[in-house]
């Protein structure tokens, strides 16, 4: 599966920060309202709007209305798409390795005589 850079990118930076990934952990086990997630970190309220917000434009989370909260859900789809993400560019790298790897073990080849 190969996916977009710009989705990549936004994921990467969505998942960059500590409080947002704890977001996304806490938000897997069940719906929480921005409200409450705001209680478990020492930010205001608007600072974890705001990483919420982040994680949405990412496609990590969504937000419902309930009520007069707002319920925020982890996309599982979406984190299963970071984590193919994250699988594709060690992929790539291990083969970068891999190629280094075999060049440098490779026996050098005896230099031609001069005249």
């Amino acid at each position: 599966m190969v996916v977009d850079d710009g989705v990549v990118d936004e994921l990467l930076h969505a998942l960059a920060d500590g409080t947002r990934r704890d977001i996304v952990r806490r938000c897997l086990v069940g719906a929480a309202s921005v409200s409450r997630l705001a209680e478990a970190y020492p930010m205001s309220f608007a600072a974890v709007q705001k990483h919420v917000a982040v994680l949405e434009r990412a496609g990590l989370v969504s937000k419902e209305r309930s009520g007069r909260e707002q319920l925020v859900r982890t996309d599982v789809d979406a984190v299963r798409r970071a984590r193919d993400a994250l699988d594709q560019l060690e992929a790539t790298w291990r083969g970068r390795v891999d190629r280094m790897s075999a060049l440098l073990t490779e026996p050098e080849e005896p230099a031609e005589p001069r005249d």
